[in-house]
């Protein structure tokens, strides 16, 4: 059976209920769960919000270090979601979890799949701040 029970990138709102149900396994003594949410701040500027885009083979590059953190770790079951198109503060952005067989496996395979996610999968973040003016962000 695959581990990765749940790997998307949406313009459609985020469900963490969908993504913990996807990890669930009789196997694992423990799932680690991020959730990641717009905020209305970020370096001391006020966000009003933002857009998240993404290249076409965004989702073909988390499944690969999906299966990376997968062989590195001993995960039952791992899901990842990104939200892409506009934003409002407070909407999720990207949810992702892990399932092991103890806690301290899936805290962290779960730290390393948002940490690989944010580094090296192709989405951007366009965010726009209330004194109009708007920034790129690199992977995110």
């Amino acid at each position: 059976m695959d581990v990765i029970r749940l790997i998307g990138i949406r313009d459609t709102a985020l469900s963490v209920d969908e993504v913990l149900g996807a990890v669930g396994d009789r196997g694992a003594g423990g799932t680690a769960l991020f959730v990641g949410m717009v905020r209305d701040e970020d370096h001391a500027r006020e966000v009003t919000r933002l857009s998240y885009s993404a290249h076409p083979n965004a989702e073909q590059e988390l499944r690969v270090i999906m299966e990376k953190i997968a062989a590195d770790f001993p995960v039952k079951a791992m899901a990842a979601v990104h939200r892409v198109g506009d934003l409002e503060i407070g909407d999720l952005a990207v949810i992702v979890a892990v399932a092991c067989p103890h806690r301290g496996e899936a805290f962290a395979a779960c730290r390393r799949l948002i940490d690989d996610l944010k580094a090296t999968v192709p989405i951007w973040k366009h965010q726009l701040f209330a004194d109009g003016e708007s920034e790129w962000v690199g992977a995110c």
